[in-house]
């Protein structure tokens, strides 16, 4: 079956505008959120969307582009607008189809599935001469998603809770009138992440992570990148079995966070290129930190779970985040600690360590350790002053000759000595690493992640 999805207006044609919001914004996030539980969730549906980002396309643009991909399906997403006081939803087939038509019988299941999930009023489903209507070649509907001049309406349209509501209401519509099969399983080693909260800005996910830590429920945050914008998400659990994640979920929810909700994330499985001088030291971060605590734990069942912190600091800072855990898994025996340095200091990369009689430094918590860990290695591989949003706890920062070691493999002799095969130790660590979360995630997930191990 192929979807052809068409998120209104966009670029320089905000749409409807009222309280703070505009069409443009709604209908794209909406109609993404519906792609991706297509996509997601059910078996033999391709997904063309007129936009993915926010940009002007004519209305004969949509309908010539789906036209000529010979879509099955012609789905337009919209939000409308009033005097203020209208609410509700409705939707909209061509005037000149009967009610007994294939599209209007599509059209009935669909609208059937958005009400129950979208707390609207049902305005009924109605007929209209509108452009993507009448010039699409296949079976075409339009849906106009409450009013955003409304003040009720409007306070749903700003919970992603809702607006994730309404893009399922319309999966499951179309999934229904496609009898589209769902997909058996989600793919071998895919991991349920619990997302609480998107934000535009990073100080508004920290306000989150700090919320939720003070009624107990552990989070931090990922910067990602949604339809070119930065975004930053805050993760509240990740667990191998989706029943879990609902249940993390709800505590969430019962919390007061009412924009939360669950991703799926299969493992990768291409691994990141090869780089000819063995890995440059700055560079993204591939591996999750649910496959790097995972994959410690195959070795140490007991292992600390500090992922998060190399990802976090590792994003913010500019440095492989996985492969700098690979290196503390080298300097600590896989967080067993069977050197000179002990487990209370915190210290995971041997900083300052030279003997049984000098362990080297110590700190205050995991996530000190590991940002100093980062800070370290950002001294050895850039030659730019430390960014400033975090205090420098590296004791040696400013001991190391600046940019003196841009890969893993020119640490050697610097961070150990003589240390002349250190860099590839750990390159050939993260290397099975990789292939663990390649090959063997799914082996592994039931053995070491039991329902009640989260």
């Amino acid at each position: 079956m192929k979807l052809y999805l068409d998120p209104g207006h966009g670029g320089t044609d905000p749409g409807a505008q009222g309280n703070g919001l505009n069409e443009k914004d709604l209908t794209l996030d909406i109609a993404l959120k519906i792609r991706n539980i297509l996509l997601n969730n059910y078996e033999n549906i391709e997904v063309m969307m007129s936009r993915t980002g926010d940009i002007t396309k004519s209305l004969s643009q949509r309908t010539n582009e789906a036209n000529a991909w010979k879509a099955d399906f012609y789905m337009s997403i919209h939000i409308n607008a009033n005097s203020g006081t209208a609410t509700g939803y409705e939707d909209y087939i061509h005037t000149s189809l009967s009610d007994n038509s294939t599209t209007a019988k599509y059209r009935d299941i669909i609208h059937a599935e958005v009400i129950k999930l979208n707390q609207l009023r049902d305005r009924g489903k109605k007929k209209a001469n509108f452009h993507v209507l009448r010039e699409s070649k296949m079976p075409a509907m339009l849906s106009e998603n409450g009013f955003i001049d409304n003040p009720q309406d409007a306070a749903l349209m700003k919970q992603t809770s809702w607006r994730q509501n309404v893009a399922q209401g319309h999966a499951n519509g179309i999934a229904l009138a496609f009898n589209l099969k769902p997909k058996s399983t989600a793919p071998a080693g895919t991991i349920y992440k619990v997302i609480a909260g998107s934000f535009k800005l990073r100080e508004n996910a920290d306000k989150r992570v700090a919320f939720l830590h003070s009624v107990g429920i552990e989070s931090f945050v990922v910067t990602t990148t949604i339809s070119g914008e930065t975004r930053y998400r805050v993760q509240a659990g990740a667990f191998s079995s989706r029943t879990n994640a609902e249940t993390r979920l709800q505590e969430v929810k019962n919390a007061g966070i009412t924009d939360a909700f669950i991703e799926a994330e299969a493992p990768s499985t291409s691994p990141p290129p090869a780089e000819p001088t063995g890995y440059s030291i700055l560079g993204p971060t591939y591996l999750s930190p649910e496959h790097l605590n995972l994959f410690v734990k195959t070795v140490n069942p007991n292992a600390i779970e500090i992922g998060k912190y190399y990802l976090t600091f590792g994003e913010y800072y500019g440095i492989r985040g996985d492969i700098a855990f690979a290196q503390a898994l080298h300097e600590t025996d896989y967080f067993r600690f069977t050197g000179v340095v002990q487990p209370d200091q915190n210290n995971f990369a041997g900083i300052g360590a030279t003997g049984p009689d000098n362990p080297g430094a110590t700190f205050n918590t995991q996530e000190e350790g590991v940002l100093a860990h980062l800070q370290h290695l950002f001294a050895y591989a850039s030659t730019e002053p430390l960014p400033n949003q975090y205090p420098l706890v590296d004791p040696r920062f400013n001991l190391v000759t600046r940019g003196s070691a841009p890969t893993w493999t020119a640490l050697n002799g610097k961070w150990a000595v003589p240390g002349t095969t250190y860099g590839q130790s750990i390159l050939d660590l993260y290397k099975r690493m990789i292939n663990f979360t390649k090959l063997n995630l799914d082996n592994v997930l039931n053995d070491i992640n039991k329902p009640d191990s989260r």
